[in-house]
Protein backbone atom coordinates (compact mmCIF):
# COMPACT_ATOMS: atom_id res chain seq x y z
CA UNK A 1 0.00 0.00 0.00
CA UNK A 2 1.43 3.47 -0.64
CA UNK A 3 1.41 5.69 2.20
CA UNK A 4 -0.95 8.57 1.31
CA UNK A 5 -1.59 11.49 3.75
CA UNK A 6 0.02 11.46 7.56
CA UNK A 7 -2.19 12.56 9.80
CA UNK A 8 -0.64 13.43 13.55
CA UNK A 9 -3.72 12.64 15.79
CA UNK A 10 -1.96 14.80 18.58
CA UNK A 11 -5.01 16.89 20.48
CA UNK A 12 -7.79 15.54 17.86
CA UNK A 13 -10.95 14.22 19.61
CA UNK A 14 -11.27 10.96 18.67
CA UNK A 15 -14.61 10.67 17.47
CA UNK A 16 -14.70 13.48 15.37
CA UNK A 17 -11.08 12.70 13.83
CA UNK A 18 -11.95 9.23 13.38
CA UNK A 19 -15.43 10.26 11.09
CA UNK A 20 -12.84 12.50 9.28
CA UNK A 21 -10.97 9.66 8.36
CA UNK A 22 -13.49 7.62 7.71
CA UNK A 23 -15.14 9.68 5.12
CA UNK A 24 -11.77 9.99 3.27
CA UNK A 25 -11.04 6.48 3.38
CA UNK A 26 -14.75 5.70 1.57
CA UNK A 27 -13.30 8.28 -0.81
CA UNK A 28 -10.27 6.33 -1.94
CA UNK A 29 -7.55 7.37 0.22
CA UNK A 30 -4.56 6.03 2.30
CA UNK A 31 -4.14 7.68 5.44
CA UNK A 32 -1.25 6.88 8.10
CA UNK A 33 -2.24 8.45 11.53
CA UNK A 34 0.42 8.74 14.21
CA UNK A 35 0.56 9.59 17.68
CA UNK A 36 -2.71 7.47 18.31
CA UNK A 37 -1.96 7.71 21.76
CA UNK A 38 -2.21 11.12 22.03
CA UNK A 39 -5.93 11.86 21.16
CA UNK A 40 -8.28 12.38 23.38
CA UNK A 41 -12.19 11.45 24.36
CA UNK A 42 -14.29 14.25 26.02
CA UNK A 43 -16.54 13.62 28.70
CA UNK A 44 -15.94 13.15 32.35
CA UNK A 45 -13.18 11.25 33.10
CA UNK A 46 -15.05 8.49 35.05
CA UNK A 47 -17.36 8.26 33.16
CA UNK A 48 -15.42 7.48 30.16
CA UNK A 49 -13.09 4.93 31.69
CA UNK A 50 -16.46 3.29 32.82
CA UNK A 51 -17.57 3.26 29.63
CA UNK A 52 -14.37 1.66 27.83
CA UNK A 53 -14.06 -0.72 30.63
CA UNK A 54 -17.87 -2.10 30.18
CA UNK A 55 -16.90 -2.54 26.67
CA UNK A 56 -13.73 -4.30 27.33
CA UNK A 57 -15.56 -6.68 29.75
CA UNK A 58 -18.81 -7.37 27.61
CA UNK A 59 -18.86 -11.17 26.13
CA UNK A 60 -16.44 -13.72 26.58
CA UNK A 61 -12.79 -14.61 25.75
CA UNK A 62 -13.74 -17.07 23.34
CA UNK A 63 -16.87 -15.63 21.83
CA UNK A 64 -16.48 -11.82 21.75
CA UNK A 65 -17.39 -9.27 21.39
CA UNK A 66 -13.64 -8.63 21.36
CA UNK A 67 -12.33 -4.94 22.53
CA UNK A 68 -8.98 -3.56 22.07
CA UNK A 69 -6.43 -2.21 24.77
CA UNK A 70 -4.01 -0.61 22.61
CA UNK A 71 -4.42 2.92 21.30
CA UNK A 72 -3.72 2.46 17.93
CA UNK A 73 -6.03 -0.58 17.84
CA UNK A 74 -9.05 1.41 19.26
CA UNK A 75 -8.43 4.23 17.00
CA UNK A 76 -8.77 2.00 14.37
CA UNK A 77 -11.76 -0.02 15.69
CA UNK A 78 -13.20 3.98 16.39
CA UNK A 79 -13.10 4.08 12.45
CA UNK A 80 -14.23 0.36 11.40
CA UNK A 81 -17.41 1.47 13.21
CA UNK A 82 -18.00 4.00 10.75
CA UNK A 83 -17.71 2.08 7.96
CA UNK A 84 -19.95 -0.48 6.44
CA UNK A 85 -16.91 -2.64 7.27
CA UNK A 86 -18.73 -6.26 6.63
CA UNK A 87 -19.53 -4.61 2.92
CA UNK A 88 -16.31 -5.15 0.15
CA UNK A 89 -16.07 -0.88 -0.25
CA UNK A 90 -15.91 -0.77 3.68
CA UNK A 91 -13.26 -3.90 3.71
CA UNK A 92 -11.65 -2.21 0.93
CA UNK A 93 -11.62 0.83 3.09
CA UNK A 94 -10.15 -0.17 6.18
CA UNK A 95 -7.27 -2.24 4.31
CA UNK A 96 -5.94 1.49 3.06
CA UNK A 97 -5.69 2.89 7.09
CA UNK A 98 -2.95 2.45 8.77
CA UNK A 99 -2.66 3.81 13.21
CA UNK A 100 0.70 4.37 14.80
CA UNK A 101 1.77 4.23 18.56
CA UNK A 102 4.05 7.08 18.19
CA UNK A 103 6.03 8.18 14.64
CA UNK A 104 7.45 5.11 13.17
CA UNK A 105 10.97 5.80 11.63
CA UNK A 106 9.49 5.94 7.80
CA UNK A 107 7.15 8.95 8.37
CA UNK A 108 9.63 10.70 10.77
CA UNK A 109 10.81 13.62 7.95
CA UNK A 110 7.66 13.56 6.31
CA UNK A 111 4.79 16.83 6.50
CA UNK A 112 1.93 15.68 8.60
CA UNK A 113 -1.37 17.19 8.66
CA UNK A 114 -4.28 17.47 10.87
CA UNK A 115 -8.13 17.77 11.29
CA UNK A 116 -9.24 21.36 12.07
CA UNK A 117 -12.82 20.34 12.93
CA UNK A 118 -11.68 17.88 15.49
CA UNK A 119 -8.78 20.17 17.24
CA UNK A 120 -9.96 20.03 20.86
CA UNK A 121 -10.45 23.42 22.32
CA UNK A 122 -9.84 24.65 25.51
CA UNK A 123 -11.79 23.29 28.22
CA UNK A 124 -11.91 23.38 32.41
CA UNK A 125 -11.14 19.88 32.41
CA UNK A 126 -8.63 17.99 31.55
CA UNK A 127 -9.35 15.37 28.93
CA UNK A 128 -8.39 11.80 28.75
CA UNK A 129 -6.02 10.53 26.32
CA UNK A 130 -5.83 6.96 24.49
CA UNK A 131 -2.71 6.67 26.05
CA UNK A 132 -4.41 6.84 29.76
CA UNK A 133 -7.47 4.74 29.01
CA UNK A 134 -4.74 1.71 27.32
CA UNK A 135 -3.19 1.75 30.21
CA UNK A 136 -6.36 1.79 32.68
CA UNK A 137 -7.52 -1.02 30.53
CA UNK A 138 -3.94 -2.75 31.31
CA UNK A 139 -1.77 -2.13 28.03
CA UNK A 140 1.61 -1.36 28.50
CA UNK A 141 1.58 1.38 26.54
Amino acid sequence: MPPGAVVDATGLILGRAASVVAKRLLNGENIVVVNAELSVVIGERSMVLETYRADRARGSKRTGPHFPRYPDRIFRRTVRGMLPHLKSRGKAALDRLQVHIGVPPEFEGRGRETIEVARLRPALRRPVTLGEISRFLGARV
